[in-house]
């Protein structure tokens, strides 16, 4: 058996079945020598895969050995213990819903460390030919999300060790696109609100289509955070989409998901601070709207005394029956009743806080002041509205314009020559 040490951390020898090459590129967890070994049939080969090995230990992307995760054991590794103990909870149901419907069904079964561009890929594209429970595509923007979940689950591989470069960063993902911005008429908003103002909570629609308020933002809402004396309002929360686990012990109630159960304990505070400075912002309130919300509170009060001892207080401006925050899937069902109810065109909720945007700009409202009504941190939002804005600017123009010039003297006797 031949053997050589091109230096002491690296040997090369022949034995009866080939080439071999052993480096050792650092220290185990143990305290013992992280040492590799590699095999060939030349030495052309074997010292081509011995030099790869010193290389990979000098730059420091030699994958960390005994770790045999696979995609979905990393996944889960990152969502319990990585990501989770350090993000909001909104956050993590997000990255939980790409991991668990779509990342795990598509790659979870390939070993961590065999995770090729490719495989991603195919994955993104048979995402977007699968339809939704709705019946729809899935949109480009759910499969852009599930890619970026993925690249920031396996970028924290990357940093400990357990992959050597991450496949997420050179594989093509759909971009997702922007929703469409679709503000609604002024005719449409006075025609919600009248539709709204006749139901329980209708101030909160009138919330909306008037400062833009998120949906968490809105429901989060205190009466604390409303100072009737000087006509502000005080976004600093976010409402958080309820999460329970069994009360009853064993799932020995019978419904699957806890939820249901009639003993069920909530796990998740009903609020949480904003994410973004930007987010925690304080917004002049309209006259009409402080009078809207004052009559809002009178009918509250009148709710807590018919509720009696089964009112549970804690200052929230929009409530159920019984004093509790409203349910954000229950706000968006709302939503959709409202529009049915007023006869105008369906939308998301979210369009009313275009709606509101849009109405800033078309006053003339300085980018930066619309920011701050809005909580944006990014002056790239406002050039969304851009293409709405700009037209109707013109369109208003047009017609002060034909109103002025077309009543001056000369001016139809010109136009007739023509």
């Amino acid at each position: 058996m031949a053997k050589r040490k091109p230096n002491g951390a690296s040997s090369i020898y022949q034995s009866s079945d080939g080439w071999h090459g052993r480096v050792t590129v650092g220290v185990k967890g143990d305290g013992s020598p992280d040492r590799r070994h590699v095999r060939a049939q030349s030495e052309a080969e074997i010292i081509k895969k011995v030099r790869k090995l010193e290389r990979d230990r000098e730059s420091g992307s030699v994958v960390r050995a005994g770790e045999k995760w696979t995609v979905e054991q990393w996944l889960e590794h990152w969502l319990e213990n990585i990501a989770g103990p350090f993000v909001r909870p909104n956050t993590l149901s997000g990255y939980r819903a790409a991991v668990r419907v779509h990342l795990v069904p598509g790659i979870g079964k390939h070993k961590l460390v065999t995770l090729r561009p490719e495989h991603l890929e195919l994955m993104y594209v048979a995402m977007l030919k699968r339809k939704t429970p709705a019946g729809t595509l899935t949109k480009p923007a759910t499969v852009h999300h599930a890619h970026r979940t993925l690249r920031a689950a396996l970028n924290e591989a990357v940093k400990r060790g357990y992959l050597a470069s991450n496949p997420a960063l050179l594989a093509r993902a759909p971009v997702g696109d922007d929703d469409e911005v679709v503000p609604y008429s002024v005719e449409e908003v006075q025609t919600i609100l009248r539709a709204g103002l006749a139901l329980r909570n209708g101030a909160r629609w009138a919330v909306a289509l008037a400062l833009g308020l998120r949906q968490g933002e809105a429901l989060a809402l205190k009466w604390a955070d409303v100072d009737f004396e000087s006509g502000t309002l005080t976004v600093r929360r976010n409402r958080l989409r309820p999460r329970f686990e069994h009360g009853c012990g064993a799932a020995s109630c019978g419904k699957a998901q806890a939820g249901y159960c009639p003993q069920r304990v909530q796990i998740r505070p009903d609020a949480d601070e904003t994410k973004s400075r930007a987010g925690k912002r304080l917004v002049g309130l309209p006259n009409s709207l402080v009078e809207l919300l004052v009559l809002h509170r009178s009918a509250q009060d009148l709710e807590r005394r018919r509720a009696a001892q089964l009112w549970q207080e804690d200052d929230w401006v929009f409530t159920d029956v019984l004093g509790r925050p409203v349910n954000p899937r229950t706000d968006w069902s709302n939503w959709k009743d409202l529009l049915s109810r007023a006869g105008v065109r369906d939308g998301r909720l979210h369009d009313a806080r275009h709606t509101a945007a849009t109405v800033l700009l078309l006053l003339g409202v300085p980018e930066r002041a619309v920011m701050g009504v809005m909580g944006w941190s990014d002056s790239g939002m406002v050039s969304r509205y851009a293409h709405i804005v700009a037209p109707i600017r013109r369109d208003i123009a047009d017609r002060v314009g034909g109103l002025i010039w077309d009543e001056l003297p000369g001016r139809a006797k010109e136009s007739g020559t023509k």
